[in-house]
């Protein structure tokens, strides 16, 4: 059996000052350079950090991004007085990739703002797409139009808060079609309501999918009649994801936090941690749809057996990307508002999960294999039009490139890509 991929760079860094261990692993580079956020979390490991960035790897892979998988983390805890030290350390330490191959982010447990200002602090400029940055032939005006996207948003929130959870609904919408389930006629179950949850909830809600149920820490909040007033819900969400329950309505219903699960609905979006669909509880998934917009929510066992049973799983790489290839687009300048910021993310997602639901269901590929053989080709592909791992090309101009061929929005429901 062959051997998987080992990854480019695994680097360890000890803080001198604290008993905080760091990690970034390089998976691949593509144009001479990798993404991937930073997260900070007591207990990350060199395992997680390095299976996270395979998945950036595949991430970059589906949408076409001219850049490689990295990732970074701080085994630490976030909430800690001195975390913002222990990462002005840390950055200061991964200078030399920061300069050259590694562009990083927010991630769980990071901030972005809070990210910005270390590098600011430590020298490195006023945002940690440095790499990408020094890159560009105008980084002024590139950082300026960042910062002005990173600003710009709908609904009361800010587009990183959106755009992701507008991936995922749009991959729902297009499940939900390719099984033969019209959306307006479907519910949905979301598990988590930060960020991720709350935008995919909330995008879910306007294309006219029914959401029976959310959860936070707190429970699960159920209307399985006329559903739930996710606009409501959202405005009454603390910046940790908890709903105010002073908002809900008199037949809404609370229940416990295990029973999101097994709610009659046909699609079901785990958006909060991983693993939490496992082989223990899986069988009491009702639904035909899951869509992963936590990272790696489902177990590969429970995968398996929830696809014996029918339900497909689109993958988190596929779903939950929608973020960071929006960014990487903002730095190309591939967009300029909200709508051309959902228009173009539209066009990637809508024709590969067509794609690949209708090789599950002509041919019995798994979507999460599927996207996998897509991913890899054209991260192939990518990797012979622009450079091998050592060879530096125009990053800017190749993702305009390899964005060109994508379809127009009236022409989006054709596949980009089968499989044979």
């Amino acid at each position: 059996m062959a051997q998987p991929r080992r990854p480019l760079l695994r680097l360890t860094w000890s803080d001198p000052e604290s008993d905080a261990t760091g990690f970034v692993v390089v998976d691949r580079l593509v144009t001479g350079i990798a993404t991937g956020g930073l997260r900070t979390r007591a207990g990350c490991t060199m395992e997680e950090v390095e299976d996270l960035a395979r998945e950036m790897s595949l991430k970059t892979g589906v949408y076409r991004l001219p850049v490689g998988g990295a990732k970074g983390g701080i085994d630490y805890p976030a909430d800690a007085p001195d975390v913002d030290m222990v990462r002005k350390r840390f950055v200061t330490a991964m200078r030399p990739l920061l300069d050259t191959i590694w562009v990083t982010a927010g991630d769980l447990g990071t901030p972005q703002a809070r990210l910005d200002a270390v590098f600011a602090q430590a020298g490195l400029g006023p945002s940690s797409l440095r790499a990408a940055l020094l890159r560009s032939a105008e980084p002024s005006a590139t950082v300026a139009r960042v910062q002005q996207l990173f600003a710009d948003g709908d609904h009361g929130l800010r587009m990183p808060d959106l755009i992701g959870g507008y991936g995922v609904a749009e991959a729902s919408l297009a499940g939900l079609e390719g099984l033969g389930l019209a959306p307006n006629e479907s519910k949905a179950v979301v598990q988590g309501f930060g960020a991720m949850g709350g935008s995919s909830a909330l995008y879910l809600h306007l294309a006219g999918v029914r959401v029976v149920g959310v959860s936070d820490a707190l429970g699960v909040i159920l209307n399985t009649g006329r559903g739930l007033d996710v606009p409501a819900l959202l405005a009454a969400r603390n910046p940790g994801g908890i709903i105010d329950r002073a908002v809900l309505r008199s037949d809404d219903e609370q229940g416990p936090g295990e029973s999101w699960l097994d709610v009659d609905a046909e699609l079901l979006v785990p958006a909060a941690v991983s693993y939490v669909i496992s082989e223990k509880n899986c069988d009491s998934v009702r639904a035909r749809l899951i869509t992963e917009a936590a990272n790696v929510p489902i177990t590969n066992a429970a995968e398996r057996r929830l696809l014996e049973r029918g339900v497909v799983v689109i993958p988190d790489f596929v779903a939950n990307a929608g973020a960071a290839a929006w960014a990487w687009w903002a730095i190309f300048g591939l967009v300029s508002d909200p709508e051309s910021s959902r228009s173009l993310l539209s066009r990637h997602v809508r024709p590969l999960v067509d794609s690949l639901i209708r090789a599950w269901t002509t041919d019995g590929i798994s979507p999460r294999d599927g996207a996998r053989i897509i991913a890899e080709e054209r991260l192939d592909e990518l990797g012979e039009q622009f450079g091998r791992i050592t060879e530096t090309v125009p990053l800017f101009e190749a993702g305009l490139q390899s964005t060109a061929s994508l379809p127009r929005p009236e022409d989006r429901q054709r596949p980009i890509a089968t499989i044979t």
